[in-house]
């Protein structure tokens, strides 16, 4: 099972379904992942929250007056078949209006922050 296109799944049918707040199961790479969409505006908020079967990740659904602010994702490198990319390799997605999340060695940078850091890494996934 993939934990993060879950995550990611759980996230864009969340906003489609007009929820306030979505979760899924934590572990600390989601929670860097939820770090970064928060930086970038994807999503609202995000808190580690302890629930009676389990610690969970809370995430707001951010909204514009159009919809939900995540119209879709696509993943990338998964888990049936991992790819990597340098940074000469590194574009911007739908022509600067999305965005790339890349796990580095720096840790999970979007991909103007990879660019600028000249680092690669394995491509997680896009979204806008």
């Amino acid at each position: 099972m993939d934990h993060i296109a879950n995550m990611l799944i759980t996230l864009k049918n969340g906003g489609a379904a007009k929820k306030e707040f979505v979760y899924v199961p934590y572990s600390n790479l989601k929670a860097a992942i939820a770090t970064k969409l928060f930086e970038m505006g994807y999503i609202k908020s995000y808190a580690k929250k302890n629930r009676k079967n389990g610690t969970v990740l809370e995430m707001g659904i951010q909204y514009t007056v159009q919809g939900p602010r995540i119209n879709d994702v696509k993943r990338i490198s998964k888990l049936s078949r991992r790819l990597y990319v340098g940074v000469k390799d590194i574009r911007p997605v739908k022509q600067g209006k999305g965005a790339l999340i890349i796990s580095t060695p720096k840790g999970i940078l979007n991909d103007t922050e990879a660019r600028n850091e000249r680092v690669g890494g394995e491509p997680l996934f896009e979204i806008w």
